[in-house]
């Protein structure tokens, strides 16, 4: 008894064949202009969107300096429910920004920190209290992270969008196979399906 094997032939969509049709190789164009796009796309976005987090990062540092605060009331401790990872509390601080205006704001603190003792706190040039500034390590994370989500969501962009096309494409194949079986059997009187 002999036994059958299948071997797949690979790139039969690039060689020479009396079976393959046109659309077979438009099918494979498609696949490699999918992929190649999708390989450029991914690096190209992916610069771009960590250059983004990266200039986003040194603006924010450009536009934020340390400024000494004054604690105007006693920092609580917040209790084991309220514990966050860096051990700081929210209470109110007094500040004097540059041009001499007196502020106030709540800003992290130590816990059980006492009334009138100064910290370090980060303003801008309106006196707003943001996020303190990314550090060198932080901002480098960031915008690997972030270009490597934005490298992968181009890359699945332009692989979805080919898949798509290749399913038109092989809608578009069976139907026609379908209508060349209709026009095969119809002049025998019987149907296949």
């Amino acid at each position: 008894m002999a036994v059958s094997e299948c071997t797949k032939v690979r790139l039969w969509r690039w060689r020479r064949n009396p079976l393959r049709r046109r659309s077979d190789v438009i099918e494979a164009w498609v696949v490699l202009c999918g992929w190649l796009l999708a390989l450029v796309g991914a690096v190209f976005g992916g610069l771009v969107a960590a250059d983004a987090v990266v200039r986003s990062a040194e603006h924010q540092r450009a536009q934020s300096h340390k400024v000494t605060a004054v604690l105007v009331k006693d920092a609580e401790d917040p209790g084991p429910a309220r514990v966050t990872t860096d051990h700081l509390v929210w209470a109110p601080v007094r500040w004097t920004d540059p041009n001499g205006s007196t502020r106030a704001d709540e800003a992290r603190v130590p816990p059980h920190m006492k009334a009138g003792g100064k910290v370090q706190v980060w303003t801008d040039r309106t006196g707003v209290l943001p996020k303190e500034p990314l550090t060198e390590t932080e901002m480098m994370l960031h915008a690997v992270a972030g270009g490597i989500l934005a490298g992968a969501g181009t890359a699945g962009l332009v692989l979805g969008s080919a898949w798509v096309v290749r399913l038109g494409m092989e809608r578009r194949r069976l139907d026609q196979w379908a209508a060349e079986w209709e026009r095969v059997d119809t002049p025998w009187g019987w149907k296949t399906g």
